[in-house]
């Protein structure tokens, strides 16, 4: 448990970090890159910036201090419920640049005024406060993803340039499996009110937690390389349809390439796409941008399989199995990992040993997150909370990734949380890990 989260000085600071970073992606753009086409996957922009101000005035100034709406009339336009995804786009409907920066600063300046009023917040203040900033820092994530989609720049913080220097040069990444004992594991997060949450915060859907029965199983230390799968994609793995399933074989027709979505071939050499630049493939580094289906089809061609979501957790914990291993609520940014924007995946997969789980595996924290078997699914006993984005309009079919990638917040990152994302998807930032058969 965290008492410190009840302290203003650590949510204000927490505010300000995922407020400058905001700031830095938003206006590090021209009026010209700002006005991005259409894509199923990202937002424009300012509506981002618009929507993430309404979740503070929304969830936390009108719930907890009865606020009139700072701009009447609009909560639709940044209500993600209210309005339809294609409608961000529609000329006249999202304000502008400068009306949204005004609306933007106001709200972030009342809700700094209202957490500094207090010498330590009650427990639904200090879990308010920490969900709507943990909601911009999932914006955050989708405002990189968009600049890679769109082959934008990378976040001016970013440090891409820097990543060969963490990882252990050209020493070869390790083979040889770590053996995750048989037993019984906690999964998820106990706690089960505001009291409980703010000082040990989780989503709906981590809660509740229970043990699971594990049996033995052996997991890969390391994510897969962009090495490793471009053998899988030399030896032909896009053309054999015994290695892809039923789905995969459609999302491939669908996808018409022989290759993940950023490589390119130049003069028989593999080159890959990050952000605005492309670089020869960096066969240390972690393959990302793939779908659940080609990882899935590399695990059939390497005689592997995913984990699913249990056995990851199981491995990401260790034993004692309710002991935290990544204690990420008070450092932000971690130095330790590829979190914050920081990487963003280009560092080696035998970087950041000092934040290997305690069974051994590295890059669970941050990198990339990591695709698993298992259907995103609540767990027995789910019951939503204030916002049913957060779990309830995925579930049943989407896959679950756990672990985080180096477009996650550090605040954001636990042994237990759960992402979602359509086993279709290449523009978030997923990789993957491999076990035994």
């Amino acid at each position: 448990m965290d008492a410190k989260m009840r302290d203003p000085a650590v949510l204000l600071a927490r505010l300000d970090d995922v407020d400058r970073r905001m700031r830095a992606l938003v206006d590090g753009l021209t009026e010209e890159q700002r006005d991005v086409p259409y894509e199923r996957g990202i937002n424009p922009p300012v509506w981002e910036m618009g929507h993430s101000a309404f979740f503070y005035e929304y969830f936390f100034l009108r719930r907890l201090y009865g606020h009139e709406p700072v701009m009447p009339g609009f909560d639709s336009v940044w209500d993600s419920f209210d309005i339809p995804h294609k409608e961000r786009w529609t000329p006249g409907v999202v304000p502008g640049k400068d009306e949204t920066d005004a609306y933007y600063e106001q709200v972030l300046g009342e809700v700094r005024t209202k957490v500094a009023s207090f010498d330590r917040l009650p427990a639904e203040h200090s879990y308010l406060m920490q969900y709507v900033v943990a909601h911009q820092c999932m914006h955050l994530e989708s405002l990189i993803w968009c600049r890679q989609t769109l082959g934008l720049p990378a976040p001016p913080y970013s440090e891409i340039e820097m990543a060969r220097e963490e990882g252990d040069g050209d020493s070869p990444v390790e083979s040889d499996d770590i053996e995750i004992p048989a037993g019984e594991y906690f999964i998820g997060k106990t706690g089960s009110s505001p009291d409980d949450w703010a000082d040990d915060f989780s989503f709906d859907n981590e809660r509740p937690g229970f043990s699971a029965q594990i049996e033995a199983f052996g997991i890969s230390p390391t994510l897969v390389t962009c090495g490793q799968y471009r053998d899988f994609v030399e030896a032909g793995g896009y053309d054999r349809d015994d290695l892809w399933s039923f789905g995969g074989q459609y999302w491939k027709r669908q996808q018409g390439r022989n290759h993940p979505v950023y490589w390119d071939k130049r003069d028989g050499d593999w080159w890959v796409r990050r952000f605005d630049r492309w670089s020869p493939l960096d066969p240390v580094a972690p393959v990302i941008h793939v779908s659940f289906w080609e990882a899935e089809a590399f695990c059939a061609w390497a005689g592997r399989r995913l984990p699913n979501e249990f056995e990851w957790e199981a491995a990401a914990r260790g034993k004692p199995a309710r002991n935290r291993c990544w204690d990420a609520a008070l450092s932000s940014p971690r130095t330790d990992a590829d979190l914050d924007g920081r990487f963003l995946g280009s560092a080696p997969v035998t970087a950041f040993r000092e934040s290997a789980s305690p069974s051994g595996c590295v890059q669970m924290v941050g990198t990339a997150w990591e695709w698993t078997t298992s259907q995103y699914l609540p767990f027995d006993g789910f019951s939503v909370d204030m916002y049913a984005y957060m779990s309830t309009l995925q579930f049943g079919d989407h896959k679950t990734t756990r672990g985080g990638s180096g477009a996650t917040s550090s605040c954001l990152i636990r042994e237990s949380y759960r992402q979602a994302y359509h086993p279709d998807r290449t523009d978030v930032f997923v990789g993957f890990r491999t076990c035994a058969t």
